[in-house]
């Protein structure tokens, strides 16, 4: 009833219930003027005139009171409407969790309802927000369909919300939620970020298949971290980048120097984007020695930004070229340049190429280089891709797919850092590669370091069993050169060969190495 005598037709009420107040007044004071005028205008009928108007009177009464009631109803359903349209915008239609707008909307007081006082160990109110975001949910997703994503979601929800309240678990969109509590201390805020984790990442039952995600945690503090829900927020997300960054199931409280490293992050992923633009990343080349004649058999191409006259380190604008999605673009601009590169080689030298574990992941990384070589004009054959162990641990039906679509276009396959990943072994009997690479960290430290001699002797022996050729990276020193020539190595590769070059002095060098060997 508030709410009607609020609304403009509770006023308009209001005010025409005033006017008959004043007029009723008027009637009373006047009494006997109105029944001399009502008289002699009716002509001694003054009794039915007034039967007649109190008639109509009644009737505008029970009319208005009709009225009243419909506008009343009428507003209740535009208020529960509003309330339903209100429902739906603010909450996940899959989990039923509040979302991103309904966090928003939070004020931190809403939560302090039938919340305990905070007490010695946790000492004044805090409210910290815990950032969750699934790890591997998109291996599930691919393997059971949306609607074994679906279900996972929903039963990741329900375990979130067994550990936080309802009106404190947010889902803000994809595989990323967010838990808010008050009053924690520092310690039992690391116990609840561990239990989410555990929590998250026990096994779930999809239909008949078991399946099971990761969770990495970011969480940050009001007061510390900010003074709003909004500003810390942002802070547990800075903890979550962190976190991710680490690996697994992992978890971080936001530290300031966090912020740093995410805004020079962000800063060169700007420059990174401008930088593939305008084709400022370029293939240097690093040459491929066959041990057995001393001549050059090829060149591996390493991506090179020089910004500046500063090269930044492959290791760190790949990463965010693979966490943006700018991969592929990269990749496939670094290629086409060596492909064309290759052409102008002087000799029908082969052309070594990394894919980055996230290019094994597209189903169309095999017609991509196709493609390429179509264009450059460069033989199938004059290509070797390299693909690390790790690259083929997400998705193997996928991976042993695209491999068997490089060798059918007569495209060689090479197994990159072998010893350093997973289920070394097992990659060897499940894929079919031409070559393995011995990676550089046993090379540099056989010397003097029985255990990985023993490794490389081991790693040396089953190529040669399986009848795969096997480069060695990493060579520097003679004595290591004059072992792996003694091994009977294939290809050998690192600094005593030469680095990495550019184009110019790559042709350089093959005239150079030919003369050399003629003389």
């Amino acid at each position: 009833m508030k709410d009607f005598l609020e609304s403009k037709a509770g006023r308009q009420l209001a005010q025409v219930t005033a006017v008959a107040m004043l007029l009723l007044v008027g009637c009373i004071t006047y009494e006997d003027l109105l029944l001399e005028l009502v008289q002699s205008i009716s002509s001694g009928k003054a009794h039915v005139v007034i039967i007649i108007l109190l008639v109509a009177g009644l009737a505008s009464f029970a009319y208005s009171a009709l009225r009243i009631l419909d506008m009343r109803n009428e507003m209740l359903n535009r208020r529960n409407a509003f309330d339903e349209a209100d429902h739906i915008a603010t909450h996940d239609h899959l989990t039923k969790l509040p979302n991103r707008y309904a966090f928003d909307r939070l004020v931190l007081s809403q939560l302090d309802e039938n919340r305990q006082e905070p007490d010695e160990e946790t000492g004044p109110r805090t409210a910290t927000v815990f950032s969750i975001d699934l790890d591997g949910f998109k291996k599930v997703n691919d393997l059971l369909g949306h609607q074994g994503g679906d279900a996972l979601l929903k039963e990741v929800s329900r375990r979130i919300c067994a550990l936080a309240e309802y009106e404190c678990v947010f889902r803000f969109g994809g595989d990323e939620f967010v838990a808010v509590a008050r009053n924690l201390s520092p310690e039992k805020e690391e116990l609840f970020a561990q239990l989410l984790i555990h929590s998250v990442s026990r096994p779930v039952r999809i239909g008949t298949l078991p399946t099971e995600v990761g969770a990495s945690v970011g969480y940050a503090r009001i007061p510390d971290h900010g003074s709003s829900l909004e500003e810390v927020c942002h802070r547990s997300d800075v903890a979550l980048y962190e976190a991710k960054s680490r690996g697994h199931n992992q978890y971080a409280l936001f530290q300031p120097e966090m912020q740093e490293k995410v805004s020079e992050r962000a800063k060169l992923e700007g420059e990174l984007r401008r930088a593939i633009d305008d084709g400022r990343i370029e293939p240097f080349y690093q040459p491929l020695i066959n041990l057995r004649t001393g001549e050059l058999c090829g060149f591996e191409a390493l991506a090179r930004w020089n910004k500046g006259g500063v090269f930044v380190s492959p290791q760190q604008f790949i990463a965010v070229a693979e966490e943006t999605g700018l991969i592929t673009t990269l990749f496939e601009q670094l290629l086409s340049k060596a492909c064309r590169d290759a052409q102008l080689w002087p000799g029908p030298f082969s052309l070594s190429f990394n894919v980055s574990p996230v290019q094994i992941e597209d189903r169309l990384l095999a017609s991509r280089i196709l493609h390429i070589l179509q264009q450059t004009g460069l033989a199938p054959s004059r290509l070797e891709i390299e693909i690390t162990e790790n690259a083929l641990i997400s998705d193997p039906d996928l991976a042993a797919a695209t491999i068997e679509q490089f060798h059918a276009a007569g495209i060689q396959v090479a197994l990159d850092d072998f010893g350093t990943g997973y289920s070394s072994l097992a990659q060897l009997a499940r894929f079919k590669f031409d070559k393995i690479k011995i990676d550089k960290s046993f090379v540099s430290s056989f010397t003097h370091n029985d255990k990985n001699a023993k490794i490389i002797d081991a790693m040396l022996g089953l190529s040669r069993s399986l009848n795969l050729k096997t480069t060695v990276e990493g060579i520097e020193e003679n004595s290591q050169l004059a072992y792996f020539l003694s091994q009977g190595c294939d290809i050998g590769q690192g600094y005593i060969f030469g680095k990495a070059m550019p184009q110019s002095e790559a042709i350089g060098f093959a005239h150079d190495r030919k003369r050399a060997l003629s003389a």
